[in-house]
């Protein structure tokens, strides 16, 4: 047996043992299904694999959305020297260790180094600076992925180095694909076993997998009563045998079969219509079923200002606190936190003027020239600027006793006029 030539190119017997969803990682881009608006054709991502000249990134998305398949593939594409890293385990002295040992190769055969951090939010701020020097200097290029808001979890010295995509949950398509390759591979899948699926089974699995590929792929083998190989129990894979599977590797969104997205839609229409007890209901059927409770929280918020607003500013007290509270206990100790915020929001007085009003100024920055600032509001911190008029004839509003006698335009010459928020 030939050793293998690369991290991906393990023969398959070599791992007859890993789970399916790990031996029917794609090979080539041409078989990673899904973010086409990343890696599709024209897309600058693809055009920089193209020229091999790939920046320092960090791939933000849901789970089982491909990210780790992407950097292997990229690697791969651009022949660099993989690296995977442990962003559980890793210290900052093997983070050092490792940078060294990339300059080395560089230095020596011109080889170049991808860095792979899994979940690189849970690195501290020490281990996530110590990758800075060699990402400046470009001794290695980073790719990062984690399912959390990079803005938050990402160092903004790291962040400013490193080119962010946004990878998106997997359409139910792209699962069913995925399933279907998985199926009819000899080699890697389960082709040996001929498995008979439904069109039906497949799209039900794919949905309620929530676009997690991980999670359907091993769903589909425990379904199948196969382990990479084995006589299956039953040649014919049912819904309800999906069904069951799913229940023992991932918990039911919703028995039902309701989509994930219909289900935070009725909280928010729920609470947008002053209904508190149907809200928490819809916030139990998420939390019950595992549901991110940070996700959760991050809508609240939201909703605190465009479905509440100025009719109720402390609703977004209350939502700030309830988020903060939820990152910081987690569940199940946050559930009853959550709730009482959605009880708050529900019964709360409702105004959508802030968000019509924001509107408004997204559609006046777009489709208007960029006004300059009205020369009476420009600063004024050199004698220059003072010269030519900055700040001149502005009114102190405080110095006026008569708020009438300080009125003045804050608005461009063209949009004086202008009425945003009604």
């Amino acid at each position: 047996m030939s050793t293998p030539k690369t991290l991906f190119d393990s023969p398959a017997n070599d791992s007859r043992h890993s789970p399916l969803a790990d031996r029917m990682r794609p090979k080539t881009l041409a078989e990673y299904e899904g973010q086409r608006q990343i890696v599709g054709e024209g897309t600058i991502l693809r055009e920089a694999l193209e020229r091999d000249q790939i920046p320092s990134m960090v791939f933000w998305g849901p789970p089982g959305s491909g990210k780790t398949t992407l950097a292997k593939l990229i690697a791969e594409t651009t022949k660099s020297h993989f690296i995977a890293f442990s962003a559980i385990s890793g210290t900052v002295k093997e983070i050092r260790e490792t940078i060294a040992g990339a300059d080395a190769r560089k230095k020596m055969y011109g080889e170049k180094t991808l860095l792979f951090v899994d979940e690189i939010h849970r690195f501290n701020k020490a281990q996530q600076d110590a990758f800075l020097p060699a990402v400046e200097s470009g001794i290695i290029t980073l790719i990062g992925a984690t399912t959390e808001n990079p803005s938050f979890e990402v160092n903004s010295a790291l962040l400013s180095r490193c080119r962010v995509f946004v990878l998106a949950m997997l359409e139910p398509e792209a699962v069913v694909a995925i399933l279907r390759r998985a199926l009819a591979d000899e080699t890697n899948g389960l082709g040996k076993l001929k498995l008979t699926v439904d069109d039906d089974t497949l799209a039900y699995l794919a949905m309620m997998s929530n676009g997690d590929a991980r999670v359907a792929l091993n769903a589909l083998e425990l379904a199948a009563g196969s382990n990479a190989g084995c006589s299956p129990l039953t040649p014919g894979v049912s819904r309800k045998r999906v069904a069951e599977a799913l229940q023992k590797t991932h918990l039911l969104y919703d028995r039902a079969g309701e989509e994930h997205y219909n289900i935070i839609s009725a909280l928010h229409k729920s609470m947008r219509g002053n209904d508190a007890n149907a809200a928490l209901y819809w916030l139990g059927r998420m939390l019950e079923a595992g549901e991110d409770p940070i996700y959760v929280a991050r809508r609240l918020v939201r909703f605190s200002s465009e479905d509440i607003g100025l009719a109720d500013p402390n609703a977004l007290v209350q939502a700030v606190a309830a988020f903060q509270a939820s990152h910081q206990l987690g569940m199940p100790e946050c559930n009853v936190i959550l709730a009482q915020c959605v009880a708050y929001l529900a019964r709360a007085p409702k105004s959508n003027a802030l968000y019509l009003a924001y509107g408004k100024v997204q559609r006046d920055i777009q489709e208007l020239p960029a006004e300059p600032v009205p020369i009476h509001l420009r600063n004024a911190p050199t004698k220059l600027m003072k010269d030519l008029g900055y700040g001149k004839n502005y009114k102190y509003t405080p110095s006026f006793e008569n708020v009438e006698d300080a009125q003045q335009d804050f608005l461009p010459e063209r949009l004086k006029n202008k009425k945003y928020l009604e």
